[in-house]
């Protein structure tokens, strides 16, 4: 399969991008090689190979949840620096 310069245009009008005419040959160029070396890999056989889906084997990282009890509420409070009855006071940021 190759690109065209035609349809190197359409594209990128498409996404709204204007190139000059290097600059559209360049990518014609570019993109070709790129679906060139897709053919090449796609004519290998794959038929004994496992999919990958990470290069790496990854295992999940995050800890089990667990339930523990909380600051109690007074504690909380006894350094903020203006509580009103049992809350946090803040600013008004709303004009």
């Amino acid at each position: 399969m190759k690109i065209t310069k035609e349809e190197v245009e359409h594209v990128a009008s498409l996404a709204r991008l204007k190139f000059s005419a290097s600059e559209k040959e360049r990518f014609t160029t570019q993109m070709n090689s790129i679906l060139e070396y897709m053919e090449k890999l796609g004519e290998l056989d794959t038929t004994q190979v496992e999919p990958t889906f990470h290069a790496v084997a990854r295992t999940n990282v995050f800890r089990e949840d667990g339930v523990k009890l909380s600051i109690p509420q007074d504690l909380s409070l006894s350094n903020a620096p203006d509580g009103d009855r049992g809350f946090f006071r803040v600013p008004k940021i709303i004009e």
